[in-house]
């Protein structure tokens, strides 16, 4: 029960690495506010943690629009009073080389990427002033090393910004004993990133990349969202955590 009596926002949790996170914080005894855009995908998560035993609220909006961040933000205020921990793993991503990718695509990969995290953190803030909070960010791989094979010309823009936007918060939250790092995953295996698996030009390079001869999982990323939104990570702001079997470090 690591996270016991904290409240935690988490974004994205309909599927992927959002969905989770949202149920091993509620395994951990964490109140859970999981949002989404999709209010099917986000009927089914809660229709799963209730057959677990876990109690987690649900919230459809969305959060490249200001009235869907301020949705949440209220429905946070009224489930808990204040918030502990804010999880940004939403995100929107159109895939493209810089030849093919529309200006539309681009703008829609940077709202779905930047504009939702500092959309959403702007609406929490004032909950994670209350007692002191963490702000648990995504970067990626992609924000460090480009992967020979993958379009991601929007996606590494998006992520890079994050990580910037990060440090800021870190600084600007300090005062109010609000910690902000980012996690930065290599290849996890999700819905997203399945349709990926038959390319196999694409998957050799990931391979190639890889110390560890196993691609991540999306609990391999809970555990380390665990550690940052826990009280055993009181000391650590500002800091990117890389997660990706190695492939970052040589």
């Amino acid at each position: 029960m690591r996270l016991k009596e904290k409240s935690a926002v988490v974004t994205g949790g309909g599927r992927g690495i959002g969905r989770q996170i949202a149920l091993m914080y509620a395994q951990q005894g964490a109140r859970v506010l999981a949002c989404d855009i999709n209010p099917k995908a986000l009927a089914e998560l809660q229709e799963f943690a209730q057959g677990e035993g876990l109690d987690i609220s649900i919230c459809a909006c969305d959060l490249t629009d200001p009235k869907g961040a301020q949705k949440l933000a209220d429905m946070a205020q009224d489930l808990f009073g204040e918030v502990h921990i804010l999880v940004n793993a939403a995100a929107i991503v159109v895939m493209g080389w810089i030849e093919d990718l529309s200006v539309e695509d681009w703008h829609i990969t940077l709202r779905g990427e930047i504009d939702t995290v500092f959309l959403v953190t702007r609406a929490i803030w004032p909950l994670l002033k209350k007692s002191g909070g963490s702000v648990v960010n995504f970067a990626s791989a992609n924000a460090h090393v480009a992967l020979k094979g993958l379009p991601a010309l929007a996606h590494t823009a998006g992520k890079g910004a994050v990580l910037a936007m990060t440090r800021q918060l870190a600084m600007e939250g300090g005062p109010v004993n609000i910690r902000a790092n980012t996690i930065a995953p290599g290849f996890v295996l999700t819905e997203e990133t399945s349709q990926h698996l038959d390319n196999d030009g694409l998957m050799s390079q990931v391979h190639e990349k890889l110390m560890l001869d196993r691609l991540g999982t999306t609990s391999d990323i809970g555990w380390l969202a665990i550690y940052l939104g826990s009280d055993e990570s009181g000391y650590v702001t500002g800091s990117d955590f890389s997660i990706d079997g190695g492939c970052t470090a040589w």
